[in-house]
């Protein structure tokens, strides 16, 4: 509720954004400042692991579409012989302490994407409140892992970093956003101009800002997959003539039915809050012959999947450029 209130002063400039909303980002933007200064004064301490860190992290609340850029790293890294890890809060999980995630992991306990993300790319994959803890526990269960990525925490600032990467979207690169909670920014606009690299989901446009190397993502996927036996599969031509409805538990749904639309899916819609715990008797009351979902969904309803429970995996596509310029920084350590 508290939520949609905000969001609903956000789109109409009404009395409590500019009484209550507006006041409160500057304490926010002071708190800011105090933080990242007292981190560089060391006052509060940052900590170096023996091996380099990647952040993938945003400037804003919401879904931008880290997690693919997360997996598409992971591989790359892989391919050029690298064996990475993966850091996350595990937004959505309750456990603190470090944990290590596996395909078969409860979403309640620590996260939908380190779920998706240790059953895609099969590396070892921690989550808890403390990412230096997180990643030292890693590393010490898995000695041969020789680069740690940070799936998220550009803010966490106790984890010191080789290499930051920013996942944004075109519509968030405007000089009209406000810092929370007046608008969706973590950070000021000005923290891009530090950051080695912005990657875009969708059109890359220019703003007054020194935008460094920035590189265009897309998500691309047409193959689905059943949630009960994940291996059989099929196309959007082999839902011609059925009914189709559609769900998204994500920070932005419209992108995901968008993408349904592209294939030439007629359907139904329906969104669920980011990190939605799914019940099962939240579908069962969907009647259709084809229930198509995101992974990131999918980790979460496979306990109760049926029959007609779809999921279309979706994988990021992004200019060669951005692994050539995390070699060339990896080459500097």
């Amino acid at each position: 509720m508290l939520t949609e209130l905000i969001l609903a002063a956000w789109r109409r400039k009404n009395a409590l954004y500019y009484l209550v909303l507006v006041p409160l980002s500057w304490l926010f933007a002071a708190i800011i400042y105090i933080r990242k200064s007292a981190y560089q004064l060391g006052i509060l301490k940052s900590y170096s692991l023996p091996v380099p860190v990647v952040v993938v992290g945003n400037i804003t609340v919401g879904g931008n579409g880290k997690t693919p850029v997360v997996m598409w790293l992971v591989e790359q890294l892989k391919n050029y012989g690298y064996q990475p890890g993966v850091v996350s809060r595990g937004y959505g999980g309750t456990v603190k302490l470090p944990t290590s995630v596996d395909a078969d992991s409860n979403a309640g306990e620590v996260g939908d994407e380190p779920i998706l993300i240790a059953s895609r790319c099969v590396c070892p994959v921690w989550v808890g409140a403390s990412r230096v803890s997180v990643a030292t526990e890693l590393l010490k269960a898995h000695p041969d892992c020789n680069i740690i990525i940070s799936d998220d925490g550009l803010q966490h600032y106790s984890l010191r970093r080789d290499i930051e990467i920013v996942v944004t979207q075109p519509e968030q690169r405007t000089d009209k956003l406000r810092l929370l909670p007046a608008g969706p920014l973590r950070e000021p606009l000005t923290r891009l101009n530090t950051v080695d690299a912005i990657v875009s989901n969708g059109k890359i446009f220019n703003n007054k800002y020194s935008i460094p190397t920035a590189f265009e993502m897309q998500l691309i996927g047409e193959q689905f997959y059943n949630l009960q036996d994940n291996n059989i599969k099929a196309s959007a031509a082999d839902f011609k003539h059925k009914s189709i409805k559609a769900i998204a538990g994500i920070g932005k749904p419209a992108r995901f039915f968008e993408h349904l639309n592209k294939l030439g899916l007629t359907f139904a819609s329906t969104s669920f809050g980011d990190h939605y715990a799914y019940t099962a008797q939240d579908l069962a009351q969907m009647d259709c012959d084809v229930l198509i979902m995101t992974e990131k969904d999918a980790v979460k309803c496979k306990a109760f999947a049926q029959a007609h429970y779809w999921v279309l995996p979706v994988q990021a596509s992004i200019d060669t450029g951005l692994m050539s310029l995390v070699l060339n920084e990896l080459a500097k350590r």
